[in-house]
């Protein structure tokens, strides 16, 4: 009992506590990741005109493929 409380202790105290079923510091769920960036992706796309570029290679890309 006294080891389990002595290194809840110390990582206490180095700012690492640990949750129960918690991921380790410094990894993020690729959901998470995801949800994270794409609001800001689309954004810049529209901004730099990048939505127009996607829609012209997607419909040359179709053209190619006969649909």
């Amino acid at each position: 009992m006294a080891n389990t409380v002595e290194r809840t202790a110390r990582a206490v105290r180095g700012g690492r506590a640990m949750i129960v079923g918690a991921r380790p510091t410094g990894t993020r769920h690729p959901l998470v990741a995801a949800a994270m960036v794409l609001p800001l992706a689309a954004l810049l796309a529209y901004f730099f005109g990048g939505v127009d570029a996607v829609v012209t290679q997607a419909s040359s890309v179709a053209g190619l493929m006969g649909r």
